[in-house]
């Protein structure tokens, strides 16, 4: 196998359920994709599809009551045997996953204020991260994290060191974030809406970035977002989220010249262009359900122009693969499909 070609994280068929009073909330229902070396998986879709909850789910930081009900998450470690082991049965609180979580799989988050410490410096944090999964000696420690924030383009990094994170500005804390992620060398990067925050200019460092950093790590990266423009700049495969499934999945060239599922096309649809400027923006009307209790059949059955009583609301919509490597989670685009080949002949 090429080592390009190595797959590092297969996710299959995972469920993540939260137990309310009103019922099961069902975050994430039978989700499926596989990340390889030096690639990076794009993840799309509206606030409550079930994107972020779906990479907690990789390391187990699923908020409580939330829960791995069904599926697996099998990673290969980056050891000497390469060996596979299935996260979703790893004890939560437990050493393996522990030794995973921040050290083969790290995580840039949303909001650096959030996920750094405000009564510890940077440096501190930083170094606690490299003494436990790296090395003990505190000295080298600390090189390792003033190397690493040096490659991450921090100016001053031995005077970053000693400040706090609310002394930096927005780009530096998402920079300090980054090297947070990357001093213990992760060999899968999750960054979930890294660039939400920050101003344009600083926003296309940040993405440059991680890009670079990809290769030179030699890992491999999810990237969460909203924004489709930043999808198209930095991923090689795209997974489409909603309600909790994967209703696309293909290549990123084909996504935006060729999507099939509605809500695909809508998402495309509502990128601002600047031939259009006089023009009302295109929406998708409605808003995602609350994953509770919900009917059968399609997820996006009410808010589809396309949908069909009778149809979309019969039967749970499986996900097929129409094209090599396209897979499409609607039940009329797979008729189209098959109408079309047998037109063709075949």
């Amino acid at each position: 196998m090429h080592e390009d070609d190595e797959v590092l994280l297969e996710v299959s068929n995972l469920n993540v359920h939260f137990p309310l009073e009103e019922g099961i909330l069902e975050a994430v229902s039978g989700v499926d994709f596989k990340l390889k070396r030096k690639k990076t998986l794009g993840i799309v879709g509206e606030s409550g599809s079930g994107k972020s909850v779906a990479t907690k789910a990789i390391l187990q930081i699923v908020e409580s009551p939330g829960k791995i009900a069904d599926g697996d998450i099998l990673f290969r470690r980056d050891d000497q045997q390469k060996q596979i082991v299935n996260i979703a049965e790893l004890n939560p609180r437990g050493k393996e996953i522990r030794a995973i979580r921040g050290g083969e799989i790290a995580v840039i988050f949303q909001e650096p204020m959030k996920a750094f410490s405000p009564i510890y410096t940077i440096g501190n944090q930083l170094v606690e991260a490299i003494l436990l999964h790296i090395t003990g000696d505190e000295k080298e420690a600390k090189k390792i994290a003033i190397d690493t924030l040096k490659k991450v383009g921090m100016s001053n990094p031995e005077q970053r060191m000693e400040q706090y994170p609310h002394e930096l500005s927005g780009g530096m804390r998402q920079r300090a974030m980054i090297a947070m992620s990357l001093c213990c060398n992760p060999s899968i990067l999750i960054a979930d809406e890294p660039t939400t925050a920050l101003d344009v200019t600083v926003q296309a460092q940040v993405l440059d970035l991680i890009n670079q950093l990809k290769d030179n790590f030699n890992s491999a990266v999810i990237f969460i977002t909203h924004d489709l423009g930043v999808i198209a700049e930095m991923s090689d495969e795209v997974a489409v989220m909603y309600l909790g499934k994967v209703v696309e999945y293909t290549d990123v060239d084909t996504l935006f010249f060729g999507a099939l599922h509605p809500y695909t096309q809508g998402l495309l649809r509502s990128i601002p262009t600047v031939g259009k400027r006089d023009e009302p923006l295109d929406s998708i009307e409605g808003v995602v359900p609350i994953p509770i209790n919900l009917p059968k059949g399609c997820g996006f059955y009410s808010r589809c122009q396309l949908a069909e009583d009778g149809l979309c609301n019969v039967v749970e919509i499986p996900l097929v693969e129409v094209k090599d490597g396209h897979y499409v989670r609607c039940v009329k685009v797979n008729q189209n499909q098959k109408k079309g080949g047998q037109n063709n002949g075949e």
